[in-house]
């Protein structure tokens, strides 16, 4: 297997139609399950609470529902190992998975919409989480889908075709919920959101199942003759510590500096979020103006972004693309304190959105693809749970406290603290592409 900064010598017409090919197509659809219940419990949800009348700080606490995604390491072990009674049977372990997840994920929503937001502000919080829980879930069996779906040259296609059907998600649960809301109201539009994930349960059940190595079998089969006290330690150390043993085993004293960049590299990007939509409703914008602008404008330059990224991966290998992209989305945040400074205009919001996203997308698409190159196939949800839940944890804890930032030193103050926070992503990679550098020489 090539490594992640190896010399790739593809043309460019030959990197783009990779995205041709039928593992690579199926994301989208995958994406976009993905996708559709981030916002919902994220900034929707704050766009929902504020025009409710509730409070930047509690709109700010409610962030903190995002940090459900980066503790999914935690569950992942019983994801990756598991086989669900009947389900597992009939779907395969990676489908099954992902169709109760989806179910979960609906449910949920419905939940939410049928809650009023003055007076059931608790419930909501606790369906906001059950929602992010299933959510997360399904993502742990999506990455590990995707990883084992396609050979690594193809990784950061696979992971562009996943971001843009990510951001058509993103597109539906975010501008589509701001329409909905603004011809019903906000639980209307969390009914509808919960009809979409019927795309990705319709998905899950017209994809075939992987091949993966049936660690759980092979285990047992290995333990029928151990004691049951035995066969419980020996099973834990297998499918929780096993994996992080080997990610350490394998990479060695780099492997800190390579949790260091997942930690750091979207700080900047992730406590930006939070407020973006806060942000445009206090800046004077309508909800419609919103949603034509931020959501449909800034979608296709997303998508324009994620592509290009995945084209560059197959180009130039990871390493490059992956600085770029961490240099592009500090740069980017900071137009953001420009447009807090000036008075509202359409056609500058359109042209910090635009450059944000398009940055924004290049990096996701990179970086997911960096992550899935760190992976060992012997467990693949588990340490892709580790770094996805390491790279939004720090940024989620940030976030938590970005209501207060904005209260007390303004909108201008809080998007230059945003773009500094990333800096340390730009010297971190700079410092592991120089150690990979001298490990060549």
């Amino acid at each position: 297997m090539k490594k992640p900064d190896a010399p790739i010598n593809h043309s460019w017409r030959q990197a783009f139609f990779v995205y041709a090919r039928p593992c690579v197509l199926s994301m989208i659809f995958l994406g976009f399950s993905a996708g559709l219940p981030f916002l919902l419990v994220f900034s929707t949800l704050s766009a929902w609470l504020r025009d409710e009348g509730v409070s930047l700080s509690v709109i700010g606490y409610f962030s903190w529902v995002g940090v459900t995604y980066s503790i999914k390491v935690l569950w992942a072990p019983v994801v990756d190992r598991l086989p669900l009674p009947l389900l597992s049977k009939l779907m395969g372990k990676r489908r099954s998975w992902m169709i109760l997840a989806q179910i979960g994920i609906a449910v949920g929503l419905l939940g939410m919409g049928l809650a009023d937001a003055q007076t059931q502000l608790e419930q909501i919080a606790m369906l906001a989480v059950f929602v992010a829980f299933c959510s997360a879930t399904q993502d742990i069996v999506v990455d590990a889908y995707r990883i084992e779906a396609a050979v690594a040259e193809f990784q950061g296609a696979m992971a562009a075709a996943y971001v843009f059907g990510y951001r058509v998600a993103l597109l539906v649960a975010g501008a589509g919920a701001f329409y909905v809301a603004d011809f019903g109201d906000w639980r209307l539009a969390y009914y509808a959101m919960a009809a979409m994930m019927l795309v990705g349960i319709v998905t899950t059940l017209i994809i075939e199942e992987p091949k993966h190595a049936d660690k759980s079998k092979l285990l047992d089969e290995d333990r029928q003759q151990l004691p049951v006290l035995q066969r419980m330690l020996h099973g834990f150390k297998e499918a929780v510590i096993s994996p992080f043993v080997e990610f350490f085993v394998r990479n060695g004293k780099k492997g800190m500096l390579i949790l260091l960049v997942i930690a750091v590299y979207k700080l900047s990007d992730i406590t930006m979020g939070v407020m973006a939509n806060p942000f445009y409703l206090d800046l004077g914008f309508s909800k419609k103006e919103i949603a034509d602008v931020s959501k449909i404008f800034g979608f296709f330059m997303t998508i324009a972004g994620a592509s290009i990224g995945g084209m560059m991966v197959v180009r130039y290998g990871l390493m490059k693309p992956l600085l770029l992209g961490a240099i592009l989305v500090c740069l980017t945040n900071l137009l953001f304190a420009l447009l807090a400074t000036s008075e509202p205009n359409l056609m500058l919001l359109a042209g910090v959105i635009s450059a944000d996203n398009l940055s924004g997308g290049m990096a996701a698409s990179v970086f997911i693809a960096y992550l899935s190159s760190l992976t060992n196939s012997a467990y693949t949800a588990t340490q892709y749970a580790l770094f996805s839940s390491l790279m939004t944890l720090p940024a989620k804890m940030l976030g938590g406290f970005s209501g207060h930032v904005v209260e007390t030193f303004g909108y201008e103050l809080f998007f230059i603290y945003a773009a500094v926070i990333g800096l340390p992503s730009i010297l971190l990679v700079m410092l592991l592409m120089r150690g990979r550098s001298s490990t060549a020489s």
